[in-house]
């Protein structure tokens, strides 16, 4: 007998959306202004009140149907999305079209930051010696 995941249970989508975003209970429960355990209690409620889901969604910086739309499924979605519109895939290539800057110009202007500090290392070590 295997025991299937009921498709609506808020408190489980709240749970998923901070884990997606890096946050502990404790910063949730801290910006709510609840303790750690409400927190907790919320997450394995299948159901939340109205405001108190408005303001776990503002906490979160979501929408409240952003919360009661959530699925993995379209989580994935989402970011497939992204990387094929991102990338072209041509002649078995992957070109980026996001680049906005020549990687050449930036490594030609690191090496002239790198032979001025030299100069001005060069420039300081023979002041201090025409000093002694």
């Amino acid at each position: 007998m295997s025991i299937a995941e009921k498709p609506y249970h808020i408190g489980r989508k709240i749970s998923r959306i901070r884990e997606l975003k890096d946050m502990k209970q404790e910063a949730l429960a801290q910006a709510l202004g609840i303790s750690q355990q409400s927190v907790s209690t919320i997450e394995n409620s299948e159901t939340i009140d109205e405001e108190k889901l408005k303001e776990v969604a503002k906490v979160l910086g979501v929408t409240v149907e952003a919360i009661k739309n959530f699925s993995e499924e379209a989580v994935f979605n989402y970011f497939n999305n992204i990387y094929d519109n991102d990338f072209s895939h041509s002649n078995g290539a992957i070109q980026s079209n996001n680049c906005s800057f020549n990687p050449l110009d930036k490594v030609v202007e690191l090496y002239e930051r790198l032979v001025q500090a030299e100069k001005d290392k060069n420039e300081y070590l023979e002041k201090l010696l025409n000093k002694k």
